[in-house]
């Protein structure tokens, strides 16, 4: 098996380990722009001796942004906001994606803090669409999308993976987890349409296959391909990871190189037991059934947890978040508790001693 700081190669690109940076919104693009903050967010990982950076969830449309203040890539001006950031990564040695999505019914919002939870028109927010008429708890209904401009979507998530490309990433994630558009189309509890789209698991997960062949057909033959998922609803009636094990098994056979597994969003109060690296049996049931090649996620803090995760088969890399929130640098710690020597940037080498 694999080690966590051993290479992986997916199509033409090597990631230099299996430590990897989940996506995080960070709230804070104008009018979809990425700025300073992203530069510096994403830069201090780019130095911290990561396999992999994956840059937040970006709308495809401005109405497909979480929020007012989540970026986009949809027009030129962001492909090079976002140059700038891949150019840096770059200087430093490290692959940078972007996951690419729509929020559905859980789009225009404020930003955190606001004592409102939906943007008002004059704030620049929008009415959400969705698969069905349903709310998310604590949301306004959103309206239904007709069938054709499902298919408009489709469009559009292949656009703004040519711009991915255009802007230096070096690969793309197709966001179809946490009760965003694509989940909520796959997902029973929230998709309820009698088109084309809904009520079978064939209909239910075509939208989610259509948009995975445009985006395979949008980038180069050798970038890789993601797509996060929530592999459970982790509700009686919902998704489950008997069904993801097969849908997964299905995008492979599309193109994608990779499953992100994560889990739930799409019901506020689903039952879930949370604790360290509670989504990982997840990721270990989609790879065991050779259905494809996964990364975890979930509370993954630890050093010889993840190391664990990926030498014991369960994952073939690791998506971490709050721990590079509060470490950018932490596979440079990581190495060190593991006895495994990794070269640190000059600029900072001293603090290795």
């Amino acid at each position: 098996m694999p080690h966590l700081f051993d290479p992986l190669t997916l199509r033409g690109t090597t990631f230099a380990n299996r430590i990897w940076v989940s996506p995080m919104c960070q709230y804070s693009a104008v009018n979809g722009v990425v700025g300073d903050w992203h530069m510096a967010h994403l830069g201090s990982f780019a130095t911290g001796g990561t396999g992999l950076i994956v840059a937040e969830a970006t709308g495809v449309v401005a109405e497909g942004r979480i929020s007012i203040g989540c970026p986009g890539l949809y027009n030129d001006e962001q492909v090079k906001a976002w140059a700038r950031i891949t150019h840096f990564a770059h200087t430093q040695g490290v692959k940078i994606g972007i996951q690419l999505a729509h929020a559905g019914r859980k789009a225009g919002t404020t930003l955190p803090g606001a004592d409102h939870t939906m943007a008002t028109p004059e704030e620049g927010g929008w009415q959400a669409v969705a698969p069905s008429a349903i709310a998310f708890p604590g949301y306004p209904e959103p309206r239904a999308l007709q069938t054709e401009e499902v298919k408009s979507l489709v469009t559009s998530f292949g656009r703004a993976a040519q711009r991915a490309v255009a802007a230096g990433f070096d690969l793309v994630e197709i966001h179809a987890a946490h009760g965003y558009l694509l989940h909520e189309f796959y997902s029973p509890l929230s998709n309820t349409r009698t088109d084309e789209y809904g009520g079978s698991y064939e209909n239910r997960t075509r939208f989610l296959k259509e948009v995975t062949a445009e985006v395979r057909a949008s980038i180069p033959a050798d970038m890789p391909l993601f797509i996060r998922i929530s592999a459970s609803d982790w509700t009686e009636g919902g998704w489950t990871i008997e069904e993801s094990v097969k849908l997964s098994a299905e995008l492979t056979a599309l193109g994608v190189d990779l499953i992100d597994v994560s889990s739930g969003g799409n019901v506020s109060k689903a039952t879930i037991t949370v604790g360290p690296g509670y989504q990982v049996h997840f990721a270990d049931a989609i790879k065991k059934a050779g259905a494809a090649m996964t990364s975890a996620v979930g509370m993954i803090t630890d050093p010889a947890q993840a190391e664990e995760i990926v030498s014991s088969g369960k994952a073939d890399a690791v998506m971490m978040a709050r721990e590079f929130l509060r470490n950018p640098r932490w596979p440079l710690h990581a190495a060190s508790v593991l006895g495994q020597e990794v070269a640190w940037p000059i600029q900072i080498v001293r603090g290795k001693l």
